[in-house]
C-alpha cells in the first residue's frame, strides 16, 4: 500500500507534471471566463517556471543533499563488501530493445566495477527489481547481469536481489541474503543526493554501512543557476523527490531521524 501511495503521489507532485496541471488548470480557467482564478494559478506557475531557468533551485535543494556525505578521501586496505543500490538501469527499455538501457546514474555500475578490480574478495551485491507500479516482470538485477559481463567484471561474482522495489527494500533484502555480520564493512553506492536516505533506511534495518556517493549533479554547495530550463526542471525533480522521501521514510519510521548524516 504504501509502495502504491509513493508512486500516486510522486505522479501528481513531481514538478514536471504539476506545472502541466497548473497550466492547464489555468487556462481551463482562462476560457470559461474566471479570469480571476486564471491569474491566482498562472501567475506562480510561470514565476516558478523563471526561477527554474534563471535561479539556482536545483543547487539550492540538491547541495545539501549530495553535499551531506562527503565522499571518502582514502579507502581502507579492507573491506567486507559492497552493496549497489538499482536506479541505474531501465529494465522496460531493456527487455524491450534487446539490450541494456543505461540511465543517468551509470556511475553506480562503474563504482562497482572499479571496487571488484580493488577488493578482489569483497562480496558484491547489486539490489533493485521494479519499480512499476502496474507491470514488475522486467527486473533491473536481470539486466545487470549483462552490463557486468560487458564491463568484464565476473557474473557468477555478484549477489543479485531482484526482489525490491524501493530503498527499503533494497537493504531488507540484501540483507536477508548476505546475513553481514557485526563489525563487518561495508560500502554502499548509490547517487550522492539518494545517500542520506540510503544510510538511514540501512542503520534502520541493522545494518551500518560506509557511503560511497558518486552521480554529483552540482558542484559543492550547489552551484551557479543551470544553463537552460530543463537543467533546472530535472535537477529539482530529483532533488525535491529525495526531499519528499526523506519525510516520507521518517513519517513511516524506516529512518531514525529526517535528514541522516555521516554520524549516527
Amino acid at each position: 500500500m504504501l509502495f502504491a501511495l509513493s508512486k500516486i503521489f510522486w505522479w501528481i507532485a513531481s514538478p514536471g507534471n504539476l506545472i502541466v496541471l497548473l497550466v492547464t488548470i489555468g487556462t481551463f480557467a482562462s476560457f470559461l471566463g474566471r479570469r480571476r482564478a486564471a491569474r491566482v494559478i498562472l501567475l506562480p506557475t510561470t514565476a516558478l517556471l523563471i526561477a527554474l531557468t534563471f535561479l539556482p533551485v536545483r543547487g539550492w535543494l540538491l547541495g545539501p543533499l549530495e553535499d551531506r556525505f562527503p565522499a571518502p578521501q582514502a579507502l581502507p586496505d579492507h573491506i567486507d563488501g559492497v552493496i549497489v543500490l538499482g536506479g541505474s538501469i531501465d529494465a522496460e527499455l531493456s527487455e524491450q530493445r534487446h539490450q541494456p538501457a543505461i540511465s543517468g546514474s551509470g556511475e553506480r555500475l562503474l563504482a562497482l566495477a572499479d571496487l571488484s578490480r580493488r577488493y578482489p574478495d569483497a562480496k558484491l551485491v547489486f539490489t533493485g527489481g521494479s519499480a512499476s507500479l502496474f507491470d514488475d516482470h522486467a527486473r533491473e538485477a536481470d539486466i545487470a547481469r549483462d552490463v557486468f559481463a560487458e564491463m568484464g567484471v565476473p557474473v557468477d561474482r555478484v549477489i543479485y536481489e531482484r526482489e525490491s522495489r524501493n530503498t527499503y527494500e533494497n537493504a531488507l533484502y540484501s540483507k536477508a541474503l548476505v546475513h553481514p555480520e557485526p563489525g563487518q564493512v561495508w560500502l554502499l553506492v548509490t547517487s550522492a543526493y539518494h545517500m542520506p536516505r540510503s544510510v538511514g533506511i540501512f542503520r534502520k534495518v541493522g545494518w551500518p554501512v560506509t557511503a560511497y556517493p558518486v552521480d554529483y549533479g552540482v558542484p559543492p554547495g550547489g552551484g551557479p543557476a543551470p544553463n537552460n530550463f530543463l537543467d533546472g526542471l530535472e535537477g529539482t525533480h530529483w532533488a525535491l523527490r529525495e526531499w519528499f522521501g526523506l519525510i516520507f521514510y521518517y513519517a513511516a519510521g524506516r529512518t531514525e531521524s529526517l535528514f541522516p548524516g555521516p554520524n549516527p
